[in-house]
């Protein structure tokens, strides 16, 4: 669907960010920022997660000063509350207990950093998530899969972990980890990608 105008960096290894950018034919190449994530005490998660996109961003573009450099970051957060990965099954367990027949937000901090061409930008985007309720049984067994043990929340919405969604209020692709309409937006309005005529 689109051509790159301008060199792309994106700066995670993840495998879902990279698939959902990979959608759309755009080229780019993968460069994760090696960063400090932890939260400062009493910040609030849409600053957490809007702070580690743009230092993700900012630490891979002092590297590659002519390239858009596009970083994210997502956090999960029921009550206020930022929910990590799991360290253990039990911990895995204890999340997903928690969640069970309750809504929580998944936040998404976006950042484009491109220092040739003086580009800082950096947004957030929210999506509202209700879990549906299951046995230990049901929630040991998805644990068993191993699936929920590099996630934050202790799930994948884009695997096996959609089972235990009842409901999503927002952008789908926003909670597996990108969100897809504000970056393809972006990238179009700075002229990092274009439309690809037809040959």
């Amino acid at each position: 669907m689109f051509t790159c105008i301008k060199p792309i960096i994106l700066a995670s290894a993840s495998p879902r960010r990279k698939r959902l950018l990979n959608n759309f034919g755009i080229t780019f190449k993968q460069c994760a920022a090696a960063i400090q994530e932890t939260p400062f005490a009493g910040e609030q998660a849409q600053t957490f997660a809007q702070r580690m996109a743009l230092e993700k961003a900012c630490a891979v573009a002092d590297k590659y000063p002519s390239s858009f450099v596009l970083a994210a970051d997502t956090v999960v957060t029921i009550d206020g509350i930022i929910i990590g990965k799991p360290a253990t099954t039990q911990q895995a367990l204890k999340i997903l207990q928690d969640l069970q027949g309750r809504t929580h937000t998944v936040i998404t901090g976006v950042s484009l950093v491109c220092r040739k061409e003086n580009c800082e930008e950096v947004f957030m985007q929210t999506t509202d998530i209700t879990f549906a309720q299951f046995s230990v049984a049901v929630l040991k067994a998805y644990i068993q899969t191993g699936e929920p043990m590099d996630k934050a929340g202790g799930y994948g919405l884009q695997g096996k972990g959609a089972f235990l969604v009842k409901q999503i209020t927002g952008s789908c692709t926003n909670a597996i980890g990108l969100p897809v309409h504000d970056c393809i937006t972006m990238l179009l309005a700075k002229k990092v990608i274009a439309v690809k005529s037809k040959q």
